[in-house]
């Protein structure tokens, strides 16, 4: 992580036009809920302020944001017992260390442990129980005094109306929307003619201020903290002794969600490397989580430091906040292509002015389909919100609609397929060319030949467009029946190539279910869903033969999603009966079909035929480099290995893992697996555990 580089303010005139930006800006953002700035331009104005300010004292303006909770832009009617501060930023490993060093000599000793916990991107409030009865919900307003927003009590998950005990104290945390609930929330608004919010944090922030609406949305709850009011009793010594860590346990043990109720719960560790490692880890999750963070807060645990290093007028001493890159930046809509995938889908992408999010250059961003396009009310021209997280490709929460000139123009929709020319089926929220798989022909079969599926090695994009062309194959079933002399006849295939080809095909021909029904390319399903598919039914004539109510027996389909597959199934079954008079293997090694309608059945769908498999019953996550006997195996190789063992596999480490196969430079994963107490394995001592599967055909 780098340093981010504060503007330079070359005199008096630019400093105070950066004062009154930060000023507006500061409005718009804790007041009116808008974003003029995105977190990292603002981040960078204040710095730039802040570095004016130092080497020009005298110059100070009153309405400067430094110093200030809220950047000074709120203030509020309801009084906090003790004031409700911001936290100072450090942006660097470097300024962390310099930040710890001024902790140590204000309080005249080594800190003694240190808390390590996700900052959560919401807004700050004030939560007042009496006697276990949530009584008042509060904003931080300017520190001193805030907003009541009690009108939003049965709103808020994760904030119980009654505690687990009668207690009386004011837990402080922060209401934030995940990002399932701000989807929601957008639906609803639009759905109601009012605009979509721009993005989770505006969401949460206007819905709890938000009086007489004619609708409801759900925000989320996490404390961070907690203190005694004046009529707390024995309890406020209680808390003022507790240290932070123990604070948060007994906060939770009330029934109030605190950060150690997700993926990235709060650590406590006593040196400056644990904490960044803690950093580390918590940065690596960023991308996984269902919320937004952009940061991570750092904390003196003792309760006798934070005291002894005091605070100031905007933030405590004691704590810090690592600010992350941020992943979530303002820039112009300049125009929308449309793409036409594998299957005929015809998806919208964004084409923006290259903007610089989470350290490389954005220009492009996903736009899901066109009624998503009408729902945001998206124009050409217009300033969006654009987000960034880790490998996920960039989307486009909402236009920063108060920014529009009245220049910005409709975005066009095609009236034909753009691929093709054919016509277009309207009928659901994603377009698709009516030719369906016909249209990209060479990107289905190039896909159904992919590693992850009938791993046909020697048949790339190229080689396919020369099948194709040539008129040897129309779908890839063709493939199982092409000719040697009609393959040498082919430019650039030799006796080698060619007999090459045909071995890997022949290969092909064996594959598990698994693999060949994930080469259908069924609308809805990839490949993990593939494998549960295949693990249920065992034999493709029966998954055909499911109707919609069957496969909602599968984890993970639900109503509408059985529908849909039931339906391409329908449109699929000339394919596969090419398929299956071509050879190819229909059934899944290992899995046993499901009862007959009518019979017992024990254990549920998954649980039939695992009871006597390896990983019965397990959760597993494989990390890190694998060695020995799986060095050779794919991720989704090794996914498949452990759903044939019995087990689920997973990409992320929680309390609900059973198993962490941790191979070379395993990384954050095994630190968590051993924060938690997850048993780990190395893979030599995994492949003796699934041997019996080891055998079974990948």
């Amino acid at each position: 992580m780098t340093t981010n580089p504060a503007g330079v303010l070359a005199d008096t005139a630019a400093y105070a036009a950066a004062v009154e930006e930060a000023k507006r800006a500061a409005a718009a953002y804790y007041a009116a809920d808008e974003s003029v700035l995105d977190d990292d331009a603002y981040d960078r104005l204040v710095r730039g302020i802040a570095a004016y300010e130092e080497e020009h004292p005298q110059e100070v303006l009153d309405a400067s944001p430094t110093g200030k909770v809220a950047g000074g832009a709120v203030s509020g009617d309801v009084p906090h017992t003790v004031p409700m501060l911001s936290l100072d930023n450090v942006f660097s490993a470097e300024q962390f260390v310099t930040w710890t060093a001024s902790v140590e000599r204000r309080i005249g000793r080594p800190v003694a442990a240190w808390s390590v916990e996700p900052k959560l991107d919401g807004l700050a409030v004030a939560v007042r129980y009496r006697q276990g009865r949530l009584d008042r919900m509060i904003t931080r307003g300017d520190g001193t005094a805030g907003e009541d927003v009690s009108h939003a009590i049965g709103t808020v998950l994760g904030l119980p109306e009654r505690l687990a005990a009668p207690v009386t104290l004011e837990v402080r945390g922060e209401i934030l929307m995940t990002n399932e609930q701000f989807e929601q929330a957008n639906a609803v608004r639009t759905e109601h003619g009012a605009a979509p919010f721009a993005n989770p944090r505006n969401g949460a922030a206007g819905t709890l201020r938000a009086k007489d609406r004619p609708y409801r949305v759900e925000m989320t709850f996490f404390a961070y903290g907690a203190l005694a009011l004046p009529d707390s009793g024995d309890l406020a010594a209680t808390l003022d002794a507790l240290p932070h860590s123990e604070v948060l346990e007994y906060v939770a043990g009330l029934g109030v969600h605190t950060a150690a109720d997700t993926a990235v719960a709060p650590r406590t560790v006593t040196s400056v490397e644990e904490v960044q490692a803690g950093v580390e880890d918590i940065a690596a999750l960023r991308a996984s989580l269902p919320f937004g963070i952009d940061g991570i807060v750092i904390k003196a645990d003792l309760a006798a430091d934070q005291r002894d290093a005091g605070s100031g007028t905007r933030a405590p001493r004691w704590a810090i906040a690592y600010k992350l890159p941020a992943v979530e930046k303002v820039t112009r809509l300049l125009g929308v292509e449309w793409n036409v995938g594998r299957t005929g889908i015809i998806a919208p992408r964004a084409v923006l002015e290259p903007v610089e999010i989470d350290g490389s250059t954005v220009s492009y961003a996903t736009l899901h389909n066109p009624a998503d396009i009408t729902r945001r009310d998206l124009r050409l021209g217009d300033h969006v919100m654009v987000y960034k997280a880790g490998d996920i490709i960039p989307r486009i929460e909402a236009p920063v609609a108060h920014l529009r000139t009245g220049e910005e123009k409709p975005v066009e929709f095609p009236g034909v397929c753009p691929q093709c020319g054919s016509e277009i089926d309207m009928s659901e929220q994603r377009w698709r060319c009516t030719r369906g798989r016909d249209c990209r022909l060479v990107a289905s079969i190039s896909y159904a030949a992919g590693r992850d599926q009938l791993d046909i090695e020697g048949l790339g994009a190229t080689r396919v467009v020369q099948l194709v062309d040539a008129g040897l194959v129309q779908d890839f079933a063709d493939l199982f029946t092409l000719e040697r002399d009609r393959l040498l006849a082919l430019e650039r295939m030799g006796e080698t190539s060619t007999d090459n080809l045909l071995a890997a095909i022949e290969t092909a021909r064996t594959r598990p279910l698994s693999r060949v029904f994930c080469a259908l390319g069924v609308r809805g399903t990839g490949r993990s869903m593939s494998r549960r598919i295949a693990r249920h039914f065992a034999s493709m004539d029966r998954i055909v033969a499911a109707d919609a109510e069957v496969l909602q027996q599968v984890d993970g389909i639900g109503k509408e999603k059985a529908a849909a597959v039931v339906t391409e199934l329908e449109e699929l079954a000339p394919l596969i009966g090419k398929l299956v008079a071509a050879g190819v293997n229909m059934t899944e090694p290992g899995a046993t079909p499901p009862p007959e309608p009518g019979a017992a059945q024990e254990g549920g769908a998954d649980g039939r035929e695992a009871a006597g498999l390896p990983l019965a019953g397990m959760t597993v996550v494989v990390t890190g480099a694998m060695t020995g006997v799986l060095a050779e195996l794919s991720r989704n190789q090794m996914n498949e290995l452990i759903e044939r063992a019995g087990g689920k596999s997973s990409s992320s480490v929680s309390k609900r893992t059973s198993l962490l196969v941790a191979g070379e430079k395993a990384g954050s994963k095994r630190t968590k697996a051993e924060e938690l107490g997850v048993r780990i394995a190395a893979p030599e001592e995994f492949a003796e555990l699934v041997e019996s599967c080891l055998a079974l055909d990948m």
